[in-house]
């Protein structure tokens, strides 16, 4: 069966053909290590792993590579306001972000390179580019590329070169999306940098943030590999930089596939601290809801596509993962005997459905009505007693083989009693305490502050009570 991705700098549907057969290198734009990384970057963290974990679907071995910027603009800013060194400070953030991706099972990369420790291939790399003539050193003593030795400068985000600004310089890390002007690939120290610098052949300075992707990403994978990703707000100017940049170096085609995944909303909303609708993962660990059910709303639109938050979608993962548990446990429990052969054209089938809706771009929602339908037609053929410990079988090793991309169903868990946060059960506690003294004011309140965070309180005789996740 034939991969085929949506190639954002051809603007079309392409047959993926890796440059090893075999072997699939990607680079994957990771966390710029300054805060907790919130729910719009693990969108993208797990489009990333679904696409890496269907590579692996279809036999390829491999290879990706994440950066952890650890040296830009907001890590030097907010290190200095938190009166911490550089690494010390980003240290927290590094380990937080790893802590995340495990809650979120996602996959880990095989390197996960760090700006800080490739100072020196930054360093290489802009020299190189100065010898080819597509750099400079300004009187700011910053060194920068000149996009206009660049002819094909702007062919990934289609840029208007028409109504660029001549002389136009842009040291910061970051900039509007309607500038187009020559970026650093050093910046001069300033006093706002602090004591965060390197040496280098122009000075006393640090690398711009998009020469850290280049240089790390040919490190690791070459000069030429198969895949880049990111989402659709770095293609200009980060990716349309890196491409110019390393390209200009090499002389050679960067990346052959590049793919960009939509933003996140919250509420049909932007995500902002002001709205509060602004999530980490920590803030919805704290309202009791599991990784599983989160990655299961992040995974469930199609990366090209806005997705749309609401705690109200994680209630409905909760429920609908809550069926798929229900139907592994029934299965391991039929022993009737046979051959399976009530379910191989159902397993068969379910299996073909999967595969040729994620080979086409990673179309995710197909691939899970392929689950739906076949445990619907399992717990039919349950409850007509059609159903033997073979096909049982079967239809358990389907699930196992999906959940190699999802990464949601845990066929095999073993589930106990259920555990509740902390806060959950203080709440629950303050509850029966307030009917004890007869106070139903507040055991309404309390009730009702359970039912926000997604959990439900009964009453059971004895004056005891129990907790239901809704």
């Amino acid at each position: 069966m034939e991969l085929r991705f949506f190639n954002t700098l051809e603007r079309r549907l392409m047959p993926f053909e890796s440059l090893t057969p075999g072997a699939a290198k990607m680079y994957t734009c990771g966390p710029t290590v300054y805060n907790f990384a919130h729910i719009g970057n693990f969108r993208a963290y797990v489009f990333e792993d679904i696409l890496r974990r269907t590579l692996e679907y279809f036999g390829y071995a491999v290879t990706q590579v994440m950066n952890l910027t650890d040296v830009d603009d907001k890590t030097i800013r907010d290190s200095r306001a938190a009166g911490l060194p550089l690494r010390e400070f980003t240290a927290k953030y590094k380990e937080a972000f790893f802590s995340d991706i495990r809650t979120l099972k996602i996959e880990p990369a095989e390197v996960y390179p760090a700006a800080t420790d490739h100072i020196p291939e930054m360093i290489a790399l802009i020299r190189t580019l100065m010898d080819r003539g597509f750099a400079y050193q300004a009187a700011d003593k910053c060194v920068y590329f000149s996009i206009d030795k660049c002819r094909d400068y702007g062919k990934l985000a289609r840029i208007d070169r028409e109504n660029q600004r001549d002389g136009v310089r842009i040291s910061t890390d970051e900039y509007a999306k309607d500038a187009v002007g020559d970026f650093a690939l050093w910046k001069a120290w300033d006093e706002a940098d602090g004591d965060v610098f390197w040496e280098s052949p122009w000075g006393r300075g640090r690398p711009g943030w998009h020469i850290e992707c280049s240089a790390m990403s040919m490190k690791y994978l070459g000069e030429s590999f198969d895949i880049h990703t990111g989402g659709v707000d770095n293609m200009f100017p980060h990716h349309e930089d890196e491409i110019a940049q390393s390209e200009s170096a090499t002389g050679k085609k960067w990346v052959n596939y590049w793919l960009h995944c939509e933003h996140l909303m919250v509420d049909g909303m932007k995500m902002s601290k002001s709205l509060g609708n602004f999530y980490t993962l920590r803030d919805l660990a704290a309202k009791g809801w599991r990784g599983r059910e989160i990655r299961w709303v992040l995974a469930g639109a199609h990366y090209r596509k806005k997705l749309n938050f609401t705690l109200d979608a994680l209630a409905q993962a909760r429920e609908t993962l809550g069926r798929f548990d229900a139907l592994f446990d029934r299965l391991r429990g039929i022993a009737a005997a046979g051959d399976g052969a009530e379910t191989a054209a159902l397993v068969a089938g379910a299996r073909d459905a999967f595969a040729a809706a994620l080979a086409d771009d990673l179309n995710v929602a197909p691939a899970l009505a392929a689950a739906f339908e076949l445990s619907r037609h399992a717990n039919r053929l349950a409850d007509e007693g059609r159903l033997s410990r073979a096909g049982a079988d079967a239809v358990l090793a389907c699930f196992r083989d999906f959940d190699r991309v999802i990464g949601c169903f845990e066929v095999d868990a073993e589930r106990g009693a259920e555990t509740f946060p902390a806060e959950v059960v203080a709440l629950a506690e303050a509850r029966a305490e307030a009917r004890k003294a007869k106070n139903f004011a507040e055991s309404d309140r309390l009730r009702d502050e359970l039912t926000k965070l997604g959990f439900a309180v009964k009453d059971i005789p004895g004056g005891k009570w129990e907790l239901k996740k809704l």
